[in-house]
């Protein structure tokens, strides 16, 4: 029986100096291949000629292994296909195989370029030169001939082409060849003009000055411009904080902070329009002191009362009145006729619709960070080969600081260990009982957290409602306290129960029980903001009559956000500092605590909820959110880094921003929108402060601009004809709606389209590498048939006729 030959490529090393041995990219070799196409066909026939040298490496008798025409080809001692010669042949000489890196290749090319940039007629074509002058692309970059007089002399046609383009035309063709630093210093030296030419030029001197102040004003931009872009990622904010907590804790921590950013801007973005039009406008015409203005005492910083009703703080501070010109005689009700020849400016209804379009551009941002999400995040396609990128393609080969390498690593490292977690995760299966007993668990322990958050629920009501009958007077601002602290309470303490139950669960995903605690906290903080809105609309401004109630809302947000931001410092300072330093002293098995992500998300969402809600009765109030979020991101990041510990099973956080801002959008945003709709529509304001006190209700106010646009003539009727019918009229809310759902379907539509058209590229690429095997395969087997009759006709004209041996036998 034969045995099979397995042959190595014995290729002799190309010599080339040391200076050059920098390579080009592989990208800049992809432009070379298209442009050196019919040379590497030549060379290619070329090489079928000649043959290759080969050397045997596993001796035996026969020349092929090969027994059959339908066998495939021949597996080496590693489990690799071994190839007969002719194939070898038809390998090596594939345009992928032949191209290589040869400089000469690339000083043709651009040799070529800048010919066809010149348009000179009496200069050689690339194609009329003859073969030693063009490069060796051959068999992974093998030269046939050594010397480097073909590169010298390709390399003195480029530089004479060179040396006759401009100065601008020379060096963009320099930077955009693929060669090294050191060749192309090289080059742009050589083809720089003599000394005596120089001389000649010194005339021009004029010209030669204005090409220098030229370059000296590209570079001083280019530097400018490389200087603002250093300014505005310094500007980006805590870009290093958070690459430090990704790459120590992990996405899923990190995941907070972003959204912690995130809730940022929304509020910058919400207070931008209130200081330009209600607080800017107000602060520079403020009214007339309606009675004594208290002394500040400190306790208005906790209370939200005293001094800081008489300021811009609140909702009563602000008048009814045209602003910008002198009062004329009043009318009945306080009301200020506008004198001829100013410019008014409506407070009552700058009021109303600065904060109408404020929570309008709020939701078009909200509802626009949702999309970008959820297509950040379930992008089209599969996630085969996530580890291999990562492991292959994370690293960034510019940094060069030790900290910024020793970050990097880190974040490399949780990257792998969160996909690994993942991968472990789908392989656990579980049994049918295990299934049940764990079903059983989970409805047991949500009828307990079900019946805690419906106990909390009748607690705040219960106390609410006695505060509602103590009377308590605006005097005694302590007493004011006392329900934003039973509500921070049982928010603060409700939690921790929840987190003791989940214990029973065992989930096997830690995603999951993220996500189960997150559901059970927003009932909890939903429920408990939906009784003080019945509190505030339903009971006090029944009680407040004689009073201004839009103030006292104010103040209860005020004061919830306050104690909301207090209570969630101590838990820091005693759930995370306290609770490691008992656990490094006693109980050392444990180490440090997890930080909570569910916990602290919703205590953000709870916060930037009180914000939406207060935004009428308080116009200032996201500007104390932003200080509140700037305390805690510094807080949290110190806790972190301090106290607490990376999560003792990774996961991979890659759908956990799109689910927190779409809990910011339904539950919170739009349960704060229905709040502010029914109190402007519904609800009757005060009668003695505010902007809308002569009026039912707060949307009368566009009314009573309508009736007088509809006075003042018929040029500005234009204005009434759109308030009627696209504010007042319910028609642009269906068809805002059914633009909604038709763009949202036609997404979808799309969606679907490019997972079907991915999978189809999926399929055909997979088609492609089994017609190249197939392809290979058929030559394989025709090569041998050839080897085999080849060998076959040899040993018939070696071997003597048996006729003649038996004839000499027998003699």
């Amino acid at each position: 029986m034969s045995r099979s030959l397995a042959f190595v490529l014995n290729v002799p090393e190309t010599p080339q100096d040391p200076e050059d041995s920098q390579e080009p990219s592989p990208y800049d070799e992809s432009e070379v291949h298209d442009s050196f196409h019919q040379l590497i066909q030549e060379q290619s026939r070329w090489v079928a000629e000649e043959g290759l040298e080969l050397q045997q490496r596993v001796p035996g008798a026969g020349a092929l292994g090969a027994s059959g025409s339908d066998r495939q080809a021949l597996l080496g001692p590693e489990g690799a296909p071994v190839y007969s010669t002719a194939t070898l042949h038809i390998l090596a000489s594939m345009p992928s195989r032949t191209i290589g890196r040869s400089r000469g290749a690339i000083l043709s090319q651009y040799y070529s370029r800048t010919v066809r940039l010149r348009r000179r007629a009496g200069r050689p074509q690339l194609r009329d030169v003859g073969r030693s002058a063009r490069p060796s692309l051959r068999l992974y970059d093998l030269e046939l001939d050594p010397a480097v007089l073909e590169e010298d002399e390709k390399r003195g046609l480029l530089v004479k082409e060179l040396q006759g383009l401009t100065v601008a035309q020379r060096d963009h063709m320099l930077r955009g060849m693929p060669l090294s630093l050191s060749e192309k210093r090289c080059l742009r030296e050589e083809s720089r003009p003599p000394r005596g030419k120089r001389r000649a030029w010194g005339h021009r001197g004029l010209l030669s000055c204005c090409s220098q102040l030229r370059d000296s004003c590209i570079l001083a931009s280019h530097n400018l411009g490389l200087a603002l872009l250093s300014g505005l990622q310094a500007l980006m904010p805590w870009h290093y904080a958070l690459k430090r907590i990704g790459g120590q804790f992990g996405s899923s921590v990190l995941s907070y902070f972003l959204f912690l950013k995130t809730l940022l801007a929304f509020n910058t973005l919400l207070l931008l329009p209130l200081l330009a039009f209600i607080v800017g406008v107000q602060a520079a015409f403020p009214p007339a002191p309606s009675g004594s203005v208290p002394a500040f005492r400190g306790l208005e910083l906790l209370t939200g009362g005293g001094r800081f009703t008489h300021t811009v703080m609140y909702y009563g501070y602000y008048s009814n009145a045209t602003l910008n010109q002198p009062c004329a005689s009043p009318r009945d009700g306080g009301q200020c006729t506008p004198e001829a020849g100013g410019l008014p400016y409506n407070m009552p209804l700058a009021y109303l619709f600065t904060v109408g379009v404020a929570f309008f551009i709020t939701c078009i941002t909200l509802v626009y960070s949702m999309s970008h999400s959820f297509g950040e995040s379930y992008r089209v396609g599969s996630t085969s080969g996530v580890h291999a990128i990562t492991v292959f393609c994370s690293w960034d080969y510019k940094v060069t600081q030790k900290w910024a390498t020793r970050l990097q690593h880190d974040n490399i490292r949780t990257q792998l260990k969160e996909l690994l977690a993942e991968g472990q995760l789908r392989q656990r299966p579980r049994r049918a009982c295990g299934r049940l007993r764990q079903a059983a668990v989970l409805g047991l322990v949500w009828l307990l957290c079900l019946g805690t958050t419906l106990a909390c629920a009748l607690a705040v009501y219960s106390f609410s409602e006695l505060v509602l009958q103590s009377r308590v007077s605006a005097e005694r601002d302590g007493v004011l306290l006392a329900l934003p602290l039973v509500v921070c309470l049982l928010n603060l303490g409700a939690p921790y129960l929840f987190r003791v139950l989940a214990t029973l669960e065992r989930h096997d995903s830690p995603v999951l029980e993220v996500y189960v605690a997150i559901c059970r906290n927003l009932i909890l903080k939903m429920v408990i903001l939906g009784i003080l809105c019945y509190h505030w609309l339903g009971r006090r401004v029944g009680t407040l009559k004689d009073q201004c109630w839009e103030d006292f809302v104010g103040q209860e947000l005020y004061r919830l956000m306050v104690m909301d931001f207090i209570f969630t410092l101590l838990d820091t300072l005693l759930g995370e500092l306290v609770w490691r330093l008992i656990s490094e002293k006693r109980s050392q098995r444990k180490g440090k605590p997890e930080f909570d992500i569910a916990g602290n998300v919703l205590e953000l969402i709870y916060g930037q909820t009180l914000t939406w809600l207060g935004v009428l009765f308080s116009p200032l109030l996201p500007a104390m959110q932003i200080i509140k979020l700037l305390f805690l991101f510094y807080v949290k990041k110190t806790s972190l880094m301090a106290n607490c510990q990376a999560p003792r099973r990774p996961w991979k956080a890659s759908h956990m921003s799109t689910v927190f801002i779409s809990l910011l959008c339904f539950p919170s945003f739009l349960g704060a929108a229905i709040f502010l709709c029914y109190a402007i529509w519904q609800v009757k304001p005060s009668s003695i402060c505010g902007p809308f006190r002569t009026l039912d209700t707060m949307y009368e106010a566009g009314k009573v601009w309508v009736r007088h646009l509809e006075e003042a003539g018929p040029r500005v009727s234009w204005l009434s004809w759109i308030h009627r019918y696209l504010v007042e009229s319910a028609f642009p809310i269906y068809l805002a709606s059914a633009l909604l759902l038709a763009v949202i379907y036609l997404n979808i539509q799309v969606v679907k389209g490019q997972r079907k058209v991915i999978c189809l590229l999926k399929e055909q690429l997979s088609n492609e590498g089994e017609d190249k095997i197939f392809l290979i395969n058929k030559l394989q087997r025709i090569y041998e048939r050839k080897e085999r009759s080849r060998v076959g006709r040899t040993e018939e004209a070696v071997t003597p006729p048996a006729v003649f041996t038996d004839d000499w036998d027998a003699q």
